[in-house]
This record gives structure tokens, sequence and C-alpha cells, in this order.
């Protein structure tokens, strides 16, 4: 059982959470992600990217937008619940170097939030690092005062201009790209269409670029099969062989074809849990 230390709502569907799990907070590695289990009565298994953990004090903390009915279950716990499982740390970690240019890191929407602790693991690598982090608003930015105290440069853009610069993340990307120090590495995590352009744009300047494609995962232990994507020709699935891949090699058309696979089912069910 990992006990609920901390709980922040930080958007209307949008949840941070902070819990009891010394060993995976000991072990754990950027770009790692976690299976966490609201109960134990056959409750649902969901996959969920580690946003943060402290080795010392012995906690992780998760970030997930409630849609579905297990996790608006997650949603309903507070400090002094309790998960009833949770296992990790998964998947592949994250590959960090130290570069002489600046590493740019593109985070949209709920993606800003595994975005983290990359950020954190290149600048204790020594890089210098400039982060975008992308919304439809300013009330769906999240993690913006953490990158601010971390990152070298945080570049706010929103689709409607509330915060930061109106636009989409593709504009500062292609302006870095084509600076006179241009990003020796992009990594990108966000929703599917959006890292499928900051790979249009890093691919004309030949920058090389990473992404995480956590969103497609189900199972997250290489058993059901349901997270195959297509990388240079060859199937990877994505909880074991990743979730990082080269943003250059995926095939985006595919990936994002199999991910409206039920979208029909999902429009027709709407969980009621809590209304």
């Amino acid at each position: 059982m990992n006990k609920i230390l901390e709980k922040r709502q930080l958007s209307e569907t949008v949840y941070y959470m902070k819990f009891e799990a010394a060993d995976i907070a000991k072990n754990r590695k950027a770009g790692q992600f976690l299976i966490v289990q609201y109960d134990d009565e056959m409750g649902e298994r969901i996959p969920l990217t580690i946003a943060d953990a402290n080795a010392e004090e012995g906690w992780v903390a998760i970030v997930f937008q409630a849609v579905g009915a297990g996790t608006m279950k997650i949603a309903r716990l507070n400090p002094g619940d309790y998960l009833a499982a949770v296992l990790g740390p998964l998947g592949t970690p994250s590959k960090i170097e130290k570069y002489d240019a600046p590493v740019l890191c593109v985070g949209g929407g709920i993606g800003t939030a595994p975005l983290y602790p990359i950020v954190q693991a290149l600048k204790a690598a020594g890089n210098k690092v400039i982060v975008v982090i992308c919304a439809r608003t300013k009330e769906l930015l999240i993690f913006v005062d953490e990158m601010k105290a971390i990152a070298d440069e945080v570049i706010i853009m929103t689709d409607d201009g509330s915060a930061g610069r109106q636009g989409v993340s593709t504009v500062p990307v292609e302006e870095l790209c084509q600076s006179q120090t241009p990003p020796a590495e992009v990594i990108a995590i966000g929703p599917p269409i959006m890292m499928k352009f900051v790979c249009a744009t890093t691919a004309k300047y030949n920058v090389k670029t990473t992404v995480s494609l956590n969103t497609i995962m189900i199972d997250g232990t290489g058993m059901c099969g349901g997270c195959r994507v297509s990388v240079g020709g060859k199937i990877k699935f994505v909880c074991v062989d990743g979730p990082d891949f080269d943003g250059h090699q995926v095939d985006w058309a595919n990936m994002m074809t199999r991910m409206k696979s039920f979208k029909d089912e999902e429009e027709k069910h709407k969980c009621r849990l809590g209304m």
C-alpha cells in the first residue's frame, strides 16, 4: 500500500499526486513510468509516467488527467488514503548526454510533467536547457514555476495568447533551429500531433529529436501488444523498448491511426463516476 502524501488539482481535469514509494524513488531514472492500481479488487492498472521523485524522502509524484473510470477513481483519493499497488520503475530510461550546445525540451499540455525529470537530469549533467511549454490556454499550463526554477530559459506558448506568446510549439522550435547556436537535441513530450510537427520542423535542420510515446501504452508490461509502433520500419513496443524513440524514425500516421481505433466506442461511453 502506498500512502498518498499530497494532492493538487492543476486544471479542471489534471491532478498532481505525491505518494510513498521509497524503493521506486531510489531506483527510478528520468523517462521511466509506473503502473498504478487504485484498489485491490481487480482495479484497473494504469501506466503513468513519473513526474518527480525524492530518494531521501521516499516519495514519487505523478500527474494524470481524469478522463476515464480508473483515473477518476484515483482523482477521488485524498492525502491519507492509499493506492493499492504501484509497480515500477518501468521502461527504458531516457538517454542523458552532455552537449556543448543547448538542449531544447518541448512539453505540450500534460506532457510537460514527464518532461520535468528529464530536464532535471540534463541540468545535472551540465547542459544548458531551454524549455518550451505549450497549451491551448493559460489555465492548462502546468509545471511553469518548476521549470523556471531549473531551466536556463522557459518559453510559454498558448494557442489563444492568454499567456506567453500566441502560437504553437513549432514556432520557437524553428526559431531556435535557425539561430546561431541551434540545439544539439530536441526532446518533445505531448500530444502525438504536436510531437509529429516538432519532428517535421527539426528534420529540416537535421537536429536530433527524441519523443516519448507513453500516450499509446495500455498494459505497460509488454504482454498485451497494444503499444506497438513502427520505428525505422521495425515493430517496437513502447512499454519495453521505450517510451523514448528517435522522432524522425516514428511512423506517425500509423501510430495516430491506431490510437483512433476505439474512438467511436470512447465517444459513446461517458464515465459518470462522481457526477
